[in-house]
């Protein structure tokens, strides 16, 4: 998978600001407040720091960069200036690395930095170097040219009390690594990342001290996930489903989350436009952030039980795929009259949710998955749309989702929608009977596979797991948007 950029935390003893080479970074906090490193690169250039701040438009905003080279006084061959904003939030911080790595893009950032942060606290630095691991992540493994490099060089922070700041950052590295994993799966090519290859990274993870079962078709068959299966049958790739179990919290049940891994989605038999079909590699997103947050937590010891699920399938058009009209007998016995085949999501989600609950009787369960369109509409590409059976699980999400700084916004849920997924033959449709609340019937839907006691939440997050541009934490491309927030909610639940 794609490494981290290297980051290393010293002694501000250790670093000799005069002769120090290649970048130099000086942190203030908002328009005028220099600590004592941007104050004693002040004085390295006899004021010049303090002149050029004045005779621009500075004004010191979280994430604010400016460039100085050639820094007089210096040996150093760029100084960068990053602002913390006024206040002390952690977002900020995570802002303003964020903003660092993207300073740092390209050829500026072949040569090592150094980061005068002495006098910050050891959890702002950590969410400094938080957000600049974000942002510095680049997939490049198909790039074959030495320009193409993505990823700077070292960065080396020089602080107080490195013991202090490693600490404060470990678990924050761990969780990068599990959003690298994730945006490294939705960025892979579908020739590349089938179902097979897809279940082998996963089953590898059993190296981390994950529990890593996959069942085959086979074995799936004799569950009897039908809906599942059916999605699967026009594709030459076997379907299957991987379960990671990481035991860190003694005997109480398990968080259950569940993600949908359709690695590529032609639409099937009611086939998509060709335009913009290229982004189907990214079906399989849900799958993806499960996947991250399993890595995250087994790298940094959670003292929880989680237990990740996520159903593989390629859905392909074939002589032997399922045709609209066909209908399917889910695990749970209940029936499903197959309408769209593009609608496949919901068939394999109906299958897994049912299955975990009924092998791991969780404490509380949610799935994640690039769904519906329609959430796009309602909410565009900032925010992902979740339903839920239980206001106090909504809000135990929605804080975590807001502390880690990722944007989720609760829709509603109700049985007047249930009309729509009405069939004349089954016991239900796949999709509802037009546009209208299409995020929400797609929800009603995958409740009826959720069992009464269990507090659940559904996940959309189609306008979230991909960006055409960079955002403050993530370059264009797959985001892995939601391994962070669902680390916190973990967080909040962990044993003491």
């Amino acid at each position: 998978m794609t490494a981290p950029i290297d980051i290393e935390f010293v002694a501000k003893d250790e670093v000799d600001l005069a002769s120090a080479a290649g970048i130099i970074v000086a942190v203030c906090a908002g328009a005028e407040g220099f600590g004592p490193g941007a104050e004693a690169v002040d004085a390295a250039m006899s004021g010049g720091l303090r002149r050029a701040v004045s005779g621009t438009e500075w004004k010191g905003e979280a994430g604010a960069v400016m460039r100085i080279p050639a820094p007089a006084g210096l040996e150093a061959d760029l100084l960068l200036l990053v602002s913390l904003g006024e206040g002390d939030d952690p977002a900020d911080a995570r802002k303003a690395g964020g903003a660092l790595a993207a300073a740092l893009a390209g050829k500026t950032g072949r040569k090592p930095s150094t980061v005068l942060a002495a006098d910050l606290a050891p959890e702002t630095v950590a969410e400094i170097a938080f957000g600049l691991a974000l942002r510095a992540y680049g997939f490049d493994v198909y790039k074959t040219g030495e320009d193409d490099r993505v990823a700077p060089a070292p960065v080396t922070f020089a602080v107080d009390a490195p013991e202090k700041v490693s600490r404060a950052s470990r678990a924050n590295m761990a969780v990068a690594e599990g959003v690298f994993f994730a945006r490294d799966l939705v960025n892979e090519p579908a020739n590349v990342l089938g179902t097979e290859e897809f279940a082998a990274r996963l089953a590898a993870m059993g190296e981390l001290g994950l529990e890593v079962e996959i069942l085959e078709e086979d074995d799936l068959k004799a569950l009897g996930m039908g809906a599942l299966l059916g999605v699967g049958m026009g594709s030459e790739s076997p379907t299957k489903v991987v379960v990671m179990q990481w035991k860190g919290g003694g005997d109480e049940p398990p968080l259950a989350l569940v993600g949908k891994g359709v690695v590529f989605d032609t639409g099937g038999i009611s086939l998509k436009p060709a335009g913009g079909m290229e982004e189907m590699t990214m079906d399989m997103g849900g799958a993806g952030l499960v996947a991250g947050v399993m890595r995250g937590l087994a790298l940094r010891g959670a003292r929880a039980n989680v237990v990740g699920l996520v159903g593989l399938v390629e859905n392909m058009p074939d002589g032997r795929a399922q045709r609209p009209g066909d209908i399917v007998k889910s695990m749970k016995g209940d029936t499903i009259e197959v309408i769209n085949t593009d609608a496949e999501g919901r068939l394999l989600l109906a299958d897994v949710l049912w299955y975990a609950q009924d092998r791991f009787k969780p404490s509380a369960m949610m799935d994640f998955a690039t769904l519906t369109g329609a959430i796009i509409v309602a909410l565009g590409h900032e925010t992902a749309g979740y339903f839920s059976n239980s206001d106090e699980f909504c809000a135990e999400f929605a804080a975590a989702a807001e502390a880690a700084g990722e944007a989720a916004w609760r829709m509603p849920m109700g049985p007047g929608y249930d009309k729509q997924i009405k069939s004349r033959l089954a016991d239900m449709k796949n999709v509802g009977g037009g546009r209208a609340g299409g995020s929400i019937t797609a929800a009603q839907f995958l409740k009826r596979f959720v069992k009464d006691e269990t507090p659940w939440i559904h996940v959309d997050i189609a306008g979230v797991a991909l960006r055409s541009e960079a955002l403050d934490l993530s370059p264009r491309g797959a985001t892995g948007w939601g391994v962070r927030a669902v680390d916190a909610l973990v967080r909040g639940r962990e044993a003491g």
